[in-house]
């Protein structure tokens, strides 16, 4: 039996340990705010924190995750970064079809966590590895910079 703790909550699973962490999220934890991208840890579309470091979920195993902390989309909101990071994406419109940015809020919050004022050059290379096809890195790299200005205030 594998314990995880998801988004603060303690979850039990008897499956197959070697199940991606993305689809028992989706499929057994019902948690459907982290994407399936590319399936090979290429676009971030599944980027989940464990033990607040981002992770793609897609080719991490639910063995790997066991006793550690998973955090998703769902629950990034409960700090005040990550709050924060939604926060900013929002006053500052940076969604446009949207299915990257549950990824791309991960990777900021995890930035922001470690580094409170980044570069633009902080930003590109912890944001490197999540592709967004209509291409608002303007943006996000904006709202970036906003969350970490509300964080300074705060």
């Amino acid at each position: 039996m594998i314990q995880l703790d998801i988004n603060g909550k303690s979850v039990s699973y008897d499956g197959d340990p070697g199940m991606p962490l993305l689809w028992f999220l989706r499929d057994v934890a019902g948690l459907t705010g982290t994407k399936y991208g590319c399936g090979m840890a290429l676009c971030g579309a599944c980027t989940v924190h464990l033990d607040g470091a981002p992770i793609r979920s897609c080719v991490t195993p639910v063995a790997a995750a066991a006793g550690k902390k998973v955090t998703t989309i769902e629950g990034v909101h409960a700090d005040k970064v990550g709050h924060a990071v939604q926060a900013a994406w929002q006053k500052l419109d940076v969604v446009q079809c949207g299915y990257c940015q549950s990824g791309q809020i991960m990777s900021a919050a995890a930035l922001l966590r470690s580094n409170r004022k980044p570069s633009d050059t902080d930003i590109d290379a912890a944001m490197s590895g999540n592709v967004c096809r209509c291409a608002t890195y303007v943006r996000i790299r904006a709202a970036i910079h906003q969350a970490a200005a509300t964080l300074a205030t705060a």
